[in-house]
């Protein structure tokens, strides 16, 4: 009896170890795909600073949501993200703005104290994800800030873009959002780059001319009366 229940125990614990191994597959890594840039020629070029860059909060982990038919979000369970997105998306902009722009002075805030910008990028992402059912959706706004610190431009920008339902297809449709983002970016920046310089050269002084004085009447200076006249006395 006890040699037939041997086969039988190593059976179930083979099928439970096979079971345990398929539930325990790792998740497969994703990163946002930045497209083919190419590499900018111009080593003087615009100057830009992108960032800081702000991040929604749900974005902030390594976890790939999903968006649901009720607006709900709920954890990928085939797939994360191989990272941090936040540095992800930092890493996409940067090199699709420095192609586009064709400029390798694009630089990630905080530049260093001699870099002196064109222009400073301030973006805030407040949505990025899709679903399976759902299309994938960016929401940003920017504010462009001159090297005079003045605000040339502010927009809020909504987008969208269809996919064929899996991760990776979400993924990829993610990332193609984010590069047309780079691009109505670069299309807002090119007009500052031809900014006048922030010290501008000083005209001499010219000199005021000498103030004439008032003309004022002359009185005839007096001059002493000499007589030939004789006073006698008696």
């Amino acid at each position: 009896m006890n040699v037939l229940r041997l086969p039988l125990i190593a059976l179930l614990a083979g099928v439970l170890g096979l079971a345990g191994c398929s539930v325990h597959q790792p998740a497969s890594l994703y990163q946002l795909d930045s497209g083919t840039p190419g590499q900018p020629k111009q080593a003087e070029g615009m100057a830009v600073v992108l960032g800081p860059v702000t991040v929604a909060d749900y974005l902030q982990r390594e976890t790939l949501l999903q968006r649901q038919e009720d607006g709900s979000l709920s954890a990928a369970t085939d797939g994360r993200w191989a990272g941090s997105l936040s540095a992800d998306i930092d890493q996409l902009l940067v090199r699709q703005l420095a192609w586009r722009l064709d400029s390798q002075r694009v630089v990630l805030a905080p530049a260093i104290a001699s870099f002196s910008p064109d222009v400073q990028v301030l973006l805030t992402i407040t949505r990025l994800d899709s679903g399976k059912d759902q299309p994938a959706v960016l929401d940003a706004q920017w504010r462009l800030i001159d090297r005079r610190g003045h605000v040339r431009d502010n927009r809020m920008v909504h987008l969208e873009k269809l996919h064929e339902g899996s991760t990776a297809d979400q993924v990829k449709a993610q990332g193609e959002l984010l590069q047309q983002l780079s691009e109505q970016l670069a299309v807002a920046l090119k007009p500052l780059a031809n900014q006048p310089p922030l010290v501008e050269p000083r005209k001499p002084e010219s000199k005021p001319a000498p103030k004439k004085s008032a003309d004022r009447p002359k009185i005839p200076m007096a001059s002493p009366i000499r007589t030939d006249l004789e006073v006698f006395r008696f």
